[in-house]
């Protein structure tokens, strides 16, 4: 009888819980967040135009409620809702569209993340990226996050067999040194703290910057290392910064990338905002510049 009743009693707590985790899940979303509840995201929101770019390359655009004014890659992404700049958000907007995930990043205000998760919103923050690994590891991390892991496995994959083609493409070619201006006033350089070095480094090239303690440079450091290729970022303001950047390296003749006309200038969504895939695409672009025309003579 002892044992019949231990019986009907665990029973009872089984159904009890059941119950109880039922009625949990149909809480309103706020309410299940503050529960304890975890589920598989279905209302996301990205503070990041890299995190968004990666949210629908890996097919999970339809879960994405809002973003940021600076999401504009895809194109489509420009239809979603608005919820405030890279660096500033507005918290309320966010709360009221009732997200079951945050995705932000390492610039997302960190007074603006804690109230959201005081508020019970589950945010998630990716760190600066370092490197390749860096982008290819947050990047699956992601695919977790939106229950697109094997996609994201995939991707990765594929990325880095490319990688391995373009590094073998570039084995023995002259390596030219190589300025990327990220900033001006300060000028800024890629140092090799962040993951622009591999794009540099990848494509068979020799980063100037690499051991900087930070990027901030003078015009006439750059000058003394003397490099063979100077790409600039557009820096927004339609690439006008850029463009007069490039025409103020032009006037220094004795400097080797004015004197070959090895002087470019490349998107600064393309360059600062990777996904695997689109560092790839990159790198194919950085490998153009620093090699055209070798591999013919290899």
């Amino acid at each position: 009888m002892a044992m019949r009743r231990n019986i009907i009693l665990l029973v009872v707590l089984f159904i009890i819980c059941a119950v109880v985790f039922y009625f949990l899940l149909k809480l309103p979303d706020n309410s299940a967040r503050k529960a304890g509840v975890c589920r598989h995201p279905q209302r996301i929101i990205s503070l990041g135009p890299s995190v968004t770019k990666a949210v629908y390359l890996l097919g999970a655009q339809d879960k994405l409620i809002a973003d940021t004014v600076y999401c504009i890659d895809p194109p489509e992404v420009k239809k979603k809702e608005k919820i405030g700049t890279v660096t500033e958000v507005n918290i309320e907007k966010i709360f009221n569209l009732k997200p079951d995930l945050v995705l932000a990043t390492s610039l997302t205000n960190s007074k603006a993340r804690e109230k959201l998760k005081n508020l019970g919103v589950r945010v998630v923050t990716f760190s600066t990226l370092k490197d390749f690994n860096d982008i290819c590891n947050q990047f699956l991390e992601l695919g977790r996050l939106v229950d697109k892991e094997n996609e994201a496995k995939e991707i990765v994959k594929s990325v880095e067999s490319e990688i391995i083609l373009i590094k073998e493409k570039v084995k023995g070619l002259h390596k030219p040194k190589v300025f990327v201006q990220m900033g001006v006033r300060p000028l800024f350089a890629a140092t090799g703290s962040y993951f622009v070095n591999d794009y540099i480094e990848f494509a068979g090239g020799i980063n100037i910057a690499k051991e900087a303690k930070r990027g901030i440079y003078s015009r006439e450091q750059i000058l003394k290392e003397n490099p063979d290729v100077i790409i600039i970022t557009t820096m927004g303001a339609m690439g006008m910064a850029a463009e007069e950047e490039k025409s103020i390296w032009q006037k220094y003749k004795t400097l080797s990338a004015a004197k070959s006309g090895r002087i470019y200038i490349i998107d600064t969504d393309e360059i600062t905002a990777p996904t695997p895939q689109s560092f790839v695409k990159t790198l194919a672009d950085f490998e153009h510049i620093l090699h055209s025309g070798e591999q013919n003579e290899k």
